[in-house]
């Protein structure tokens, strides 16, 4: 919500540089004015605090904890336990960024629509081309670590398993990964339902997956062994480092609820709340499990385990019954992730394509279900198939990269929008600011330099290929470039009527 007496900021008419139109910033007024708007229907508001909370946590609660942590033990030992720590302050600075920006710029879009407010157009494309590695890639990492946790239920309850050929990624034993494309494709289904409808299916797969790793912290306690903790940094501080890099790209579920904001009931006053609980709710789950797990299993035996927990229970308990309970708990926790993720990045594509950057296919809604349908069908097909071909490890590490990269940005975005436009009403504000989007800034700076070089490789192209697709597409194509000023002030003049009202209201 902006405030009543704020003038809405003025473009130059005149044709800009070629410098000026890449640092051309897209008002807020006007971001606000196009929230819901789409190619032939708008998306609707129906989402409520709670609703944007268990999008923030189904994001986020099961992907480090049921996937990833057979890969980041070997590389912390023990002291992993300290790289969700380390993950969760990093994420905490950006969150208490992420709440400011979300409240004050309740746009679908997260860190792109906050950059293209506050930095400019090519800094925002930036931001958003991360954001499609950091969302599409994660929808993939996951999905592959559901197959691993289907064939410990389909053991456990009928005896089979799918093919190894089927349900592994090629290079890690497999031709073709079915169940992970399976699970996108069904996230889609969803989807395409309305947001509505997909975030309550999501609350009762959260409420499950909660109650599943509870369950696991309840029995797997009963297994542990103060021994397992003897050497508890076996790796240095740069194992634990690099652990909560990898880690860290399961925190992306605020970044999720805040692409909400043009289907929540009332972004600015829910979006804040419902990143600072989420945020908390998921760490502590996070940190008590780790140390449950390494508790309950020397660190050495989680080399190669997609599906450790579950393996957990059943060393305990020596019976597979509470193994296969875990694995359904699983199987239904990380299908949320992937309908959650799935969900931020057609929002971020929908933002995008609004604004001329990528083809207005992404941008059209249908007027019955107020979904962006041929977006959601896209990026489902990419995803899938992505999930399908690549190993885990390599998409894990990619995801992390783009998502600290983003997150880094909105720190910054934090203290140029207090800057430039200091009158504007916050619903939220971030404490001792510059200081602590600065800290955030530096967590993000100092994770990402401890992946290692191929990830850094890998990302280093997909930003070569972005700029490609910027200059030879995105730049020309941009509203801001092929509407000119007119076109951005008025919606901005509406927005700040509508705006002025919507603060009386309240008054």
């Amino acid at each position: 919500m902006l405030d009543q007496g704020a003038a809405p900021p003025k473009l130059d008419p005149q044709r800009p540089s070629q410098f000026g139109r890449l640092m051309r910033r897209k008002p807020v007024e006007l971001l606000v004015a196009e929230g819901g708007k789409g190619e032939g229907g708008t998306l609707k508001r129906s989402l409520s605090m709670w609703q944007l909370t268990m999008i923030s946590i189904g994001a986020t609660l099961g992907t480090g904890i049921f996937v990833v942590l057979g890969e980041a033990v070997p590389a912390a030992g023990p002291a992993v336990t300290l790289s969700f720590v380390i993950a969760g302050l990093t994420a905490l600075f950006s969150a208490l960024s992420y709440a400011e920006l979300a409240g004050t710029i309740p746009v679908s879009g997260s860190s792109y629509s906050y950059a293209y407010a506050t930095m400019g157009e090519l800094v925002a494309w930036v931001c958003g081309w991360c954001l499609v590695l950091e969302y599409g890639v994660s929808v993939a990492a996951v999905a592959v670590g559901w197959g691993e946790y289907l064939n410990e239920l389909l053991a456990g309850t009928i005896g089979w398993t799918i093919p190894a050929m089927l349900s592994a990624p090629p290079g890690d034993g497999g031709i073709f990964n079915l169940p992970a494309l399976i699970v996108v494709l069904l996230a889609m289904v969803f989807l395409l339902g309305g947001a509505k409808e997909s975030a309550r299916a999501n609350t009762i797969m959260v409420v499950v997956k909660i109650g599943a790793l509870l369950l696991f912290c309840a029995i797997g306690i009963q297994g542990f062994k103060s021994g397992n903790y003897a050497d508890f940094m076996p790796l240095g501080m740069a194992g634990v480092s690099a652990a909560g890099a990898t880690l860290f790209f399961s925190y992306i579920g605020f970044d999720a609820a805040s692409t909400a904001g043009e289907e929540a009931k009332d972004p600015q006053r829910d979006l804040p709340r419902a990143i600072m609980l989420s945020l908390v709710i998921v760490t502590t789950l996070y940190v008590l499990v780790a140390a449950v797990a390494v508790g309950a299993r020397p660190w050495e035996g989680f080399t190669d385990s997609e599906a450790a927990l579950a393996g957990i229970m059943k060393d305990v308990t020596g019976q597979a019954f509470w193994g296969t309970v875990l694995a359904a708990g699983a199987v239904i926790a990380i299908a949320s992730v992937v309908l959650t993720v799935l969900y931020g990045q057609t929002r971020v594509l929908f933002a995008m394509s609004r604004d001329g950057l990528v083809p207005k296919a992404f941008s059209k809604v249908s007027p019955r279900t107020g979904t962006p349908r041929v977006n959601t069908v896209i990026v489902s097909l990419f995803c899938g198939v992505l999930a399908a071909a690549i190993p885990l490890g390599e998409l894990a590490n990619a995801t992390s990269i783009g998502t600290l990269f983003a997150f880094a940005l909105v720190n910054v975005a934090v203290i140029v929008l207090r800057r430039t436009r200091p009158e504007m009403r916050r619903t939220f504000r971030v404490p001792l600011a510059p200081l602590f989007p600065l800290v955030g800034f530096g967590f993000c700076v100092w994770m990402m330099l401890s992946l290692d070089a191929i990830t850094w490789a890998v990302f280093g192209v997909w930003m070569a290929v972005g700029l490609v697709i910027y200059f030879g597409y995105g730049q020309r194509r941009s509203r801001l470039q092929t509407q000119g000023a007119e076109a951005a002030v008025a919606p901005s003049k509406e927005s700040g009527q509508e705006s002025g009202q919507e603060s009386g209201q309240e008054k």
